[in-house]
């Protein structure tokens, strides 16, 4: 789904600099989906697929399963509930993940889905998160992954068919002590094979009373013609981000839901710079928006779509003894900006306190000190391999602003709050002392390929994890707020995923980056 503001093609393009972006983190879990109602269906779905894997195409076994309503009618939103993707990696994928010194993986799954009604069709991608799992001493590695899907609504009589198609696997490997090894994130694309049965069908839901279906049976677009509604048909760039981009006003519709089943709200803040922020010519902007597990609740929260303006640093280079490449490195800095103040937009996010009381606040991220980003890596000039590693540094403290606590409101006053700021595992903690959020992105690049991975320029996604402090300050009139929130919420081990956008620089403008008051076009949609 995209904002208010069209994006318009440009072409692949890296600028010479690179460096990372700052985020943040939403501290909060949604309710989890309902109890599947009755009369639904279960479907339970193994498929072979063929995935590129660094050292060559490999089978992959995956497995779906997923409750569907028995019966839907036209106009009826509803959303498939307990989705879960299992891909099982032959020996020789977990063999290459090994190689480049990965003790653990983290997965996530993004499975494109056609949705087909009496031959109109759309498309939907199905995301997918898991925790790291180590990888076994040999054979096979099972990774399964869960997640929030988008709504579907039929606009006729007939039936709705769910069609597995394209897979995309990101895998994050790790090592022991919880670093990103070897050269970082890897996407892997799957395409489903051509013996996969019923061409990949997942499931299929009447629309409307019993025996008024139309006398013709629909026909779902075939996968090898490319359609919409058919994300296998081979391309190698995965499933489509963007669900329903592509439909006709009789197809299907699709509609991305935050968790907890709540449409996403995609309207773009404003990001520009003003007479009290103004630019250089090394200035940037771009929005980032992402999802944060909450460990301690067993969910994932959106992270708010929010602006940054950053100060861009000069390209240093130390040249290698033998001119043949050098270490390049790169410090900027930068702010969250809403309506003036170094923070994110307010936010709502509901969650289960103590696993059955509903509660909603209303939050926001302050930003309490310099965000810094380093990025460091080496180039080649014999090969023009570069390969670059980046790290984000901010203090982020989080306030509360409003707080409902099944259907009551509770006033939590002017000074709730994180005690300190968010605090994520340093690498380098003489260098980088006191408490601050820390993600990591990588990138390679290899011309003429394009870049993969994060570069400032172009986006991508950086990840982290954070232990969420205590808070205090909350509660007015004698009343104590505190535990509840730092019970409910605060702990260790929560994992975030940021994707950047497309940056403006608004000195040297670009249409196809910039609004024409200088305001990022990319709108990035978030993963998890």
């Amino acid at each position: 789904m995209r904002g208010h503001r069209a994006a318009v093609p440009r072409p692949p393009r890296v600028r010479a600099r690179s460096a990372a972006i700052g985020a943040f983190v939403v501290l909060a879990a949604v309710i989890p989906a309902a109890a599947s109602a009755a009369g639904t269906q279960e479907t339970d779905v193994e498929l072979p697929y063929v995935c590129a894997f660094p050292s060559g195409e490999r089978a992959v076994t995956v497995r779906v399963t997923a409750t569907f309503p028995q019966r839907a009618q036209p106009g009826e939103a509803f959303t498939p509930t307990g989705v879960t993707t299992t891909a099982v990696l032959p020996a020789e994928a977990v063999a290459d993940l090994a190689s480049a010194g990965a003790a653990t993986v983290r997965a996530a799954t993004r499975l494109g889905v056609g949705v087909a009604q009496n031959a109109a069709g759309a498309t939907a991608t199905w995301r997918g998160s898991a925790e790291p799992v180590a990888l076994p001493a040999s054979g096979p590695l099972t990774l399964t992954s869960t997640g929030d899907v988008p709504s579907v609504t039929g606009r006729d009589e007939g039936d709705l068919t769910f069609t597995a198609g394209a897979l995309a696997l990101d895998l994050e490997p790790g090592t022991t002590d919880g670093a990103t090894a070897g050269p970082g994130a890897l996407t892997v694309d799957c395409s489903l094979s051509a013996d996969a049965p019923e061409r990949g069908l997942l499931a299929t839901v009447p629309v409307g009373t019993p025996g008024t279906e139309p006398d013709d049976p629909p026909t779902a677009p075939d996968p090898s013609s490319g359609s919409p509604s058919d994300p296998s048909s081979g391309s190698s760039s995965g499933p489509p981000d963007e669900p329903g981009d592509r439909q006709d006003e009789r197809a299907p519709e699709v509609t991305e839901n935050a968790p907890g089943g709540a449409a996403a709200d995609r309207a773009a803040p404003p990001c520009r710079y003003d007479d009290s922020h103004p630019s250089t010519s090394a200035s940037l902007n771009a929005y980032v928006t992402g999802y944060t597990n909450v460990k301690k609740l067993k969910g994932a929260s959106l992270l708010p779509l929010s602006c940054v303006l950053i100060e861009q640093g000069p390209t240093d280079i130390e040249f290698f003894p033998d001119f043949t490449g050098g270490y390049l490195s790169q410090h900027s800095e930068g702010t969250l900006r809403h309506q003036g103040r170094a923070q994110t937009p307010p936010f709502e996010a509901t969650f289960l306190t103590f696993g059955f009381t509903p509660t909603k606040a209303t939050m926001v991220l302050e930003q309490t000190g310099p965000m810094t980003m380093d990025a460091a890596g080496e180039t080649s000039f014999v090969t023009l391999f570069t390969r670059l590693e980046t790290r984000v540094r901010v203090p982020l403290v989080l306030r509360v602003t409003a707080l409902e606590v099944n259907g009551t409101p509770l006033e939590v006053g002017s000074a709730c709050r994180t005690e300190k700021p968010l605090r994520s595992p340093e690498p380098e903690p003489g260098k980088f002392p006191g408490d601050h959020l820390v993600l990591s992105g990588s990138s390679t690049h290899q011309p003429p390929d394009q870049p993969v991975g994060y570069l400032l320029s172009s986006g991508g996604p950086l990840t982290g994890e954070v232990t969420i402090p205590a808070f205090t300050g909350c509660g007015t009139g004698g009343e104590d707020l505190d535990r509840l929130l730092t019970a409910s919420v605060s702990g260790p081990g929560n994992h975030i995923k940021q994707i950047q956008g497309q940056t403006c620089a608004v000195q040297v403008f670009n249409e196809n980056e910039c609004t024409e008051d200088l305001q990022p076009r990319d709108i990035p949609v978030p993963e998890r």
